[in-house]
């Protein structure tokens, strides 16, 4: 299958940005500037909100996103052009950080205003989350609180997935009874239930944190954000914009 244009670009930028990654200041520079924080955290910058989508952890995450994006990407693009699979892409990447920081902001805010009403600072709690030692005076419930809600303080977020999550969505759209197959259960399964399948194991394991395919520090509620995203997207256009002989 011939690459189109943007999906090529994509896979540079990423290809680059990797390297990038193990290249400058021992692995660790990029990730600083580059990789999307928590919002609370200093650390947190407001370009990560689209740098990070150029970002991975490792050569397999990045490997397994660029080959996904080959495979889906292709047809998607060749079937919407340019412009919109741009729009696609970053708008799912984008509905992908909403999902998944709204996610860590239910983690935190409840237990962050318990803190606040213990009788905690601002300033003391986030001294705290970022450095994880706990400050003389400290009662046991607090350090409790603290500890529920240091994983979303300090979360960081890396990786194409969410665009791509958007842009497998739109395939399985466009091409429902592709049939498609994992590399360790190789029987064919059409698109339009192999793809929502893969949604709703990301939704359960970003609820329960039971993982099932992916490493448990995957940001599984990006993946549901990301593909939603996509989904609405595609709906829309769909119903507004295309001519149906498109979508055979």
């Amino acid at each position: 299958m011939q690459i189109p244009e943007t999906v090529k670009h994509l896979i540079i930028i990423n290809v680059i940005m990797f390297i990038g990654t193990l290249a400058i200041g021992n692995g660790n520079a990029f990730y600083e500037w580059f990789a999307l924080y928590f919002p609370q955290n200093n650390a947190f910058q407001p370009w990560q909100i689209i740098t990070h989508m150029f970002m991975h952890g490792g050569a397999m995450h990045i490997l397994f996103n660029m080959f996904a994006l080959w495979m889906f990407g292709s047809p998607v693009e060749q079937a919407l052009g340019s412009n919109r699979f741009v729009f696609l892409y970053i708008s799912a990447g984008l509905g992908a950080v909403l999902l998944q920081l709204g996610f860590y902001y239910f983690q935190y805010l409840p237990n962050y205003n318990s803190l606040l009403e213990s009788g905690l600072t601002s300033n003391s709690i986030k001294q705290m989350l970022a450095t994880n030692e706990v400050i003389s005076g400290v009662s046991q419930y607090q350090v409790t609180l603290l500890k529920d809600i240091f994983p979303a303080y300090n979360a960081s977020m890396v990786g194409a997935s969410g665009c791509i999550m958007g842009v497998m969505a739109a395939f399985a759209m466009m091409n429902p009874n592709a049939e498609l197959m994992m590399i360790f259960l190789p029987i064919p399964i059409k698109a339009k239930y192999f793809i929502p399948g893969i949604i709703i194991l990301d939704l359960i394991s970003g609820i329960t944190g039971q993982s099932f395919f992916s490493p448990s520090n995957t940001a599984y509620m990006a993946h549901v954000g990301g593909a939603v995203a996509g989904f609405l997207i595609m709906w829309y256009w769909k119903k507004n914009q295309f001519n149906n002989n498109r979508w055979n």
